[in-house]
Parts: C-alpha cells; structure tokens; sequence
C-alpha cells in the first residue's frame, strides 16, 4: 500500500474549562492515501467536522501530531500555511453558502489560480478554468457569466469542487457534500468523486452520515461517537460484520427497501440503546482486531 500523504497520530481536541473538558477528538488516528477514499461516518455532533477542521489547521491540537508526507506539522507561518493549503483542500456541505453571491463564477475559479498560480497569464488562467469546468462536467460557455444564485445545487457543488482542484491538491476533504442536494442528483456529484481520485490520483476523506453513499466512494471506514473512533477497516469488513455495538446500533436506522419495519436488524441494540451510546462516549483506549483489516476499541465493561 502507498505512503499516507496525510495523517493523524492520536490527535485530541478539548474545548471546555480545564475543570470541565469536552474531547471533541479523543486520540483520532488515520491515514489519507493517494487514489484512495477513507470514509468518516458518524451521527451530528460525533466530532467529524473538528477532525476536518484539524485537518485544515482551523484548529491546532492539544495532544498528538498532523503529518504531511511523513514531517510533523507544527506551527506554520504564513508562506508554508499557504503551500498547505493549497496542497489540502476542502469542499463544504452548503454549496450555496460557501460561494460567494457577488461573484461570477469566472471569478470564482480565477481567484484561487491568482492566488497560488500567480505567473499564469489571462489567457492561459482562462484555459485553465474552461478545463476545471469541463472536467466536472460543465460547459463553460453556459457557466462562467453566471452567479451562484443561478445555478442548481448540483452544479454549485462541481463548481466548489472545480475550485478546490484550482490549486493542483493532493488531499481533499469533503464534508458532507451532497446532504444538501437533492437525491436525483447525490449520485452525479458521488460519481464525480470517484472520477477525481481515479484520475488525479487524489487521497479523499469524505465525512457523513450517509452510510450508503460513504459505501459507495470509499474502500475503508471509520466509525465515530463522541470523538473517538470505535470501529474501522476495510468497508466489506466493517458493514459485513460489524463488531462494536454503535456500529451496529448505528446501521440499524439504515433503510433497507427489501427488508419489512418489523424485521430490524441488531434487535438487542436497539433494545439498549441508551446503555450502548453511555459506554460508547466512555474512553475506549484499548484497540483489539477483529479481522485482517477491522479493528475496534471495545466498551469498557
């Protein structure tokens, strides 16, 4: 398997009085690889957003180590922060709010290129953009001259990611990309990904709740609750046999069109729910295999 280019080593993240502390990220480790997708699944408040954050270096941690092509990430002046940024970026979950309503999407896609590719020329800047919009399938004849207002969500959200693919990443983060999208366009904006990282070579962390689409764009998966991973590996793996009871109390609310209301699966989860997600929020420092690539941290008894 190929060196990460990205990765957390046991990172936390506190916020609250020192008397009171709240792990928003409690020990997250992982890997982002080339070509590859890592699929970080968890209900709203389960702390992914902050290992996105993290990750984007909007927060610093309070304990462990950010790594870039194997070098610690300390604190980075304006010059290196800006090279990081430009090798690590983001698509956001509103593709309405993160686009700026004042601005054409010409503008849009030539202010980054200004940015971090200075010595183009306007020529050569607008070839530039008329490919980005190509490659997410849009035609820049019809785009270009307009606002975000004026396009649907699904092609705000390509543009977003023909913005970030602007600076030539390595690393992209994408934070709930298509839970603001209607569903009969989720799978055009999936397929785009999937695109990305087969042809750019990309490392993906794609960041849900959406079970079934984080199945369909990535080959591993971490399971987040209260800041801590409590289960990961390969994705068959962990859907196929899921170990921890989140897990299992977490895929039991999945829809199943072949399968009858009064047929849940993981019936004793549902059961103990409230015990399940009390020990799950518990530190969980131990971490055992289960499978050739599937690991837990067990509850603590």
């Amino acid at each position: 398997m190929s060196e990460p280019i990205l990765a957390l080593d046991n990172v936390s993240k506190i916020f609250g009085s020192a008397g009171n502390p709240v792990y928003a990220a409690r020990s997250v480790s992982f890997a982002l690889r080339p070509g590859r997708t890592l699929a970080l699944v968890g209900e709203s408040g389960s702390g992914k957003t902050t290992a996105a954050r993290l990750i984007m270096r909007e927060y610093q941690p309070d304990d462990g180590r950010l790594l870039f092509r194997g070098a610690t990430l300390g604190k980075a002046d304006r010059k290196s922060l800006a090279a990081y940024r430009a090798s690590v970026q983001m698509v956001f979950q509103d593709p309405f709010a993160s686009l700026n309503p004042a601005h054409t999407i010409r503008y849009h896609l030539e202010r980054p290129l200004r940015l971090h590719q200075g010595r183009l020329s306007g020529s050569e800047r607008m070839a530039m953009i008329e490919e980005l919009l190509a490659r997410v399938k849009l035609d820049p004849a019809l785009v270009m001259a307009k606002y975000p207002h004026e396009l649907s969500g699904g092609q705000r959200q390509r543009i977003s990611i023909a913005r970030a693919l602007a600076v030539n990443p390595q690393v992209i983060v994408a934070d709930e990309p298509t839970s603001m999208l209607d569903v009969s366009v989720r799978l055009g904006i999936l397929n785009l990904l999937n695109d990305m990282k087969a042809q750019l070579g990309l490392a993906l962390l794609y960041i849900t709740h959406d079970i079934a689409t984080a199945r369909y764009v990535a080959e591993e998966i971490m399971v987040m609750y209260a800041g801590q991973i409590v289960e990961w590996g390969d994705m068959e793996s962990v859907l196929g046999n899921p170990q921890h009871p989140y897990t299992r109390l977490l895929l039991s609310a999945v829809p199943d069109p072949d399968r009858r209301f009064d047929q849940t699966p993981f019936e004793d989860e549902l059961n103990h729910i409230d015990v399940i997600r009390r020990q799950s929020a518990l530190p969980q420092p131990e971490t055992l295999q289960v499978g050739e690539n599937h690991f837990i941290r067990p509850m603590p008894r």
